[in-house]
């Protein structure tokens, strides 16, 4: 795995940009996602909760290849207007988060409360865009993908023309 921080195993996570500022916002995000009812996310928590699931997403074959890497990047400069370093740091900050973060099904519930559907759609066509990175589509990305769309409460026709515009992007 290049360019990302993961728990060692003892739990500690490594080092990533940001990690003074980002401790508080964990714990507050973390909260959340164990809570028993979902809360609305606040925006910055939001930010990181969508960030961290391209990482798991991009995870999830056990293969973080650096063309996912480089288009998670991308989408997160583009969907919060931010630059090349300031989407890195994001990721960053996401994956570290990743590595930490509940199951799938906490992690999406929480985001569907705080994202509406349209958004969602788009949210599982970024999502697909980092599946499809890296040239193939492993069973476990496969997998997760239509677990994700299903927990987001994103319709299979939906999540379909979600993939064809990612893979024609």
């Amino acid at each position: 795995m290049t360019g990302c921080s993961r728990a060692n195993d003892t739990g500690v996570i490594g080092k990533t940009a940001g990690a003074d500022y980002i401790g508080p916002m964990f714990d507050r995000l973390l909260k959340s996602l164990f809570a028993p009812e979902p809360t609305v996310l606040a925006d910055d928590d939001a930010r990181l909760a969508l960030s961290a699931l391209l990482v798991r997403l991009a995870r999830s074959d056990n293969d973080y290849a650096a063309a996912e890497i480089d288009r998670i990047d991308q989408i997160l400069a583009a969907r919060y207007h931010l630059s090349a370093e300031e989407a890195a740091a994001l990721r960053a900050e996401a994956e570290a988060f990743e590595a930490e973060a509940p199951d799938t099904v906490r992690f999406t519930r929480a985001i569907k409360e705080a994202v509406p559907y349209e958004e969602r759609t788009r949210v599982v066509e970024s999502a697909w865009s980092v599946v499809l990175a890296d040239g193939t589509r492993a069973d476990e990305e496969d997998a997760l993908m239509r677990l994700v769309a299903s927990l987001l409460g994103v319709s299979d026709i939906d999540s379909n023309v979600a993939r064809q515009k990612a893979a024609k992007s």
